[in-house]
């Protein structure tokens, strides 16, 4: 089955890129692997303080996703696979890529305006190359109407 891998965070643009995908695996008979990124922890000397900021990074993180997979099968009836990753996000991407030998596109939102997002300007800049299966870059701008259109 041909899945589309989606990296949500609170942007908006992910939720862009998340609707986007949704759509293509409705029209396509595919599946969407939700990957929420949990930035990798800053050292605190004190162990209990860090613990505890690690697990809130989670909480967060499962939150998201939670929410994020509702909406996604309230609007399109499809059921994600979740996965929940801490560590570098440009490695956490690279290495759940290579885990998965089913995915038929890299779904990344960009933002609306500035910066695309360090994935984006990664993963569609000098790592283009490298990657083992396209790259949909969803403007942040799109409203639900473009991306159901686009889609």
């Amino acid at each position: 089955m041909r899945t589309y891998l989606v990296v949500v965070d609170e942007s908006p643009e992910a939720e862009t890129a998340l609707r986007f995908a949704a759509r293509r695996a409705a029209k396509t008979a595919g599946a969407i692997r939700i990957l929420a990124l949990i930035p990798p922890a800053e050292f605190v000397q004190w162990g209990g303080v860090q613990a505890t900021m690690e697990d809130e990074a989670l909480q967060r993180a499962e939150a998201l996703v939670t929410s994020a997979a509702g909406t996604l099968t309230d609007e399109s009836g499809i059921r994600p696979s979740i996965t929940v990753r801490q560590g570098d996000p440009v490695a956490v991407v690279r290495h759940t890529l290579e885990e998965m030998d089913d995915v038929a596109a890299l779904v990344l939102g960009a933002a609306a305006s500035g910066h695309p997002g360090v994935l984006v300007s990664h993963f569609a800049g000098a790592d283009a190359g490298k990657l083992p299966c396209p790259i949909m870059i969803i403007p942040g701008g799109l409203d639900a109407d473009a991306i159901d259109r686009l889609s």
